[in-house]
């Protein structure tokens, strides 16, 4: 099973960033990119990242954005959280973006990343025809 590793560098009560790796199952890098997150706060719905752990990630179909995302699976009190594109971080509610470059887009003082949907389609191709894969944030 392909192992996805978040390394979260810089966090405030607003925003996480960091770096997302992929690994297949020799433990070969399959893909690499920027993460985005939203900030801790506790783990609350929609305004906090998740907590550091190893989670399930499953590929099912998202009515909202109308494809297949990756799904984490077994967030204490949460449901919903998805690797999707996103360039902001309060376009995130608990999920988390992929992107080419961290750099502040809007001038708000926050890093942002860049070619997000890009980055995305990268790492669905890398995950090939997978359906099931381990996800460790730290």
């Amino acid at each position: 099973m392909k192992v996805v590793i978040i390394s979260r560098r810089d966090q405030d009560k607003n925003q996480t960033t960091g770096t997302c790796e992929l690994f297949n199952e020799s433990g070969k890098s399959l893909f690499k990119s920027k993460s985005l997150e939203r900030g801790w706060r506790n783990n609350e719905q929609n305004v906090s990242c998740i907590p550091k752990g190893k989670y399930y990630l499953a590929l099912e179909y998202s009515n909202r954005f109308k494809q297949d995302l990756w799904e984490i699976k077994g967030v204490n009190n949460r449901s919903e959280c998805k690797f999707h594109a996103a360039n902001y971080w309060h376009q995130l509610n608990g999920c988390i973006a992929l992107g080419e470059k961290l750099t502040d887009i809007n001038n708000d003082g926050y890093k942002d990343v860049t070619s997000s949907r890009n980055t995305m389609a990268k790492f669905h191709e890398a995950m090939g025809q997978d359906t099931k894969a381990v996800l460790v944030v730290k």
